[in-house]
């Protein structure tokens, strides 16, 4: 392509349009490896792909963790931590129970006959919280509770650490769930160990009511009464699991406990009720009078810029301080177009200088249609004007050769439109030729 437009420039009598493509070097052959080739370098990453399978297959049979026991507590897990047993005998016996997370769902459900079971392990509801609870719930029953919702519910009952001794313990006190069950089994099994973290509780100077005495004043089950609200502190989460509640008397005393209201809230607080703290932004940090200043300082900065900024003045025309031929710059043109393939491109500006000169020859104005210097250079030349349309316009080359032949073809046209004009000049054309 090259060739073509310096062809084009320099004359259609010029050589060396036949050696370009003999002088084209040959194109390289595309080498792919083979199956064999691929396999071989993927046998490093195959071995280590098994090396690190056979660690994770290790890791998990030996730790015996390979499937999650769910969330402890959870009425919908049927796993040996949850308590969705329970949960389903309730809502047999005509109890209503609904699942909680958030304390403002707890609000949603809770009426006037309603009890909330509360298993907070993560601690996640503050004193308030607890508070807010006891202004909702009819009877509260806190499983395994810790410091904060002891002192907010039961303020005169005490933590007193884990059970003592081991097996059932006899219900020891006058309490109407607690009779029913006779004796509970507050441990935990082999398949709820780690879920739980049993305890028992001491009285203080309280009239509350202690159960299931499993060391000397400690007991499993408290009963006690603050403003007005019966409260249940439960030491032990696997009386209520799918796991624990056929032991003993635990399910007898988990429905005769949880059965009082017509409705169950089961509340497991979510990281949604803890309190949002943590330390003051900036602006608590800062006197009041920081921002105005700032503000001001803003302000003043761009009132300067307007007034010291300058606008950029009208474009100045400057020589370049190098020379760039003409002969240059048509071969990098041409080069660039040879690159991309871009024939279409060269014929284009091929036709476009084709089409000035042969305006000029036949005496028409440089604002005339292509179509009218079509059908003047053919009333000129004689030659057919379907087939001068074609060369000025229509042609499309599909190949270089193609594009070779459309620029000799524009040449010729134009030493005929010259001679038509002048038979005397019949020599080169506008074109620089050689």
């Amino acid at each position: 392509m090259t060739d073509t437009l310096e062809r084009s420039n320099a004359g259609p009598n010029s050589a060396g349009g036949a050696g370009s493509d003999s002088a084209r070097p040959a194109e390289a052959t595309a080498v792919s490896p083979t199956i064999r080739q691929a396999g071989r370098r993927s046998i490093p990453w195959i071995v280590l792909a098994v090396i690190a399978l056979l660690v994770t297959l290790l890791g998990i049979l030996f730790s015996g963790r390979g499937v999650n026991a769910g969330t402890p507590l959870d009425t919908t897990n049927p796993g040996p931590v949850g308590a969705r047993a329970v949960a389903e005998v309730l809502r047999q016996q005509g109890v209503t129970v609904f699942t909680a997370t958030t304390l403002s769902e707890v609000q949603d459900h809770a009426t006037d006959d309603t009890t909330v079971l509360v298993y907070d392990p993560d601690a996640n509801l503050d004193s308030a919280g607890y508070d807010e609870l006891m202004s909702v719930a009819s009877t509260i029953v806190a499983v395994e509770p810790g410091f904060q919702a002891l002192s907010s519910l039961a303020p005169g009952v005490d933590a007193a650490g884990a059970p003592a001794g081991a097996g059932p313990v006899a219900a020891g006190c006058s309490l109407p769930a607690a009779v029913a069950a006779g004796r509970i089994d507050p441990h935990p099994s082999t398949n709820t160990e780690g879920a739980t973290v049993p305890s028992t509780f001491r009285l203080g100077d309280t009239a509350a009511t202690g159960c299931f005495r499993t060391g000397t004043k400690q007991y499993s089950l408290v009963e006690a009464t603050t403003d007005g609200r019966k409260v249940f502190a439960l030491g032990s989460a696997s009386i209520l699991m799918n796991d624990g509640a056929a032991r003993s008397g635990n399910a007898a005393l988990a429905l005769n406990m949880l059965g009082e209201h017509r409705t169950l809230v089961w509340y497991l607080p979510s990281l949604l009720d803890r309190p949002v703290t943590g330390p003051p932004d900036l602006s608590a940090l800062t006197p009041g009078w920081v921002t105005p200043v700032v503000i001001l300082l803003l302000l003043v900065a761009i009132a300067a810029a307007f007034w010291r900024g300058r606008r950029f003045g009208p474009l100045v025309v400057e020589n370049l301080p190098v020379v760039v031929h003409a002969g240059e710059t048509r071969e990098g043109r041409a080069r660039l177009y040879q690159r991309s393939s871009a024939r279409l491109r060269a014929a284009d500006a091929l036709r476009i200088g084709a089409l000035g000169r042969l305006a000029g020859l036949s005496g028409l104005p440089q604002a005339a249609t292509t179509t009218e210097i079509a059908d003047a250079v053919a009333a000129l030349t004689g030659r057919d004007r379907h087939a001068i349309r074609t060369l000025l316009i229509d042609g499309v080359p599909g190949t270089d050769a193609e594009l070779i032949a459309l620029s000799d073809h524009l040449a010729e046209l134009e030493r005929a439109t010259a001679a038509a004009v002048s038979p005397t000049a019949g020599g080169p054309t506008g074109r620089m030729d050689a």
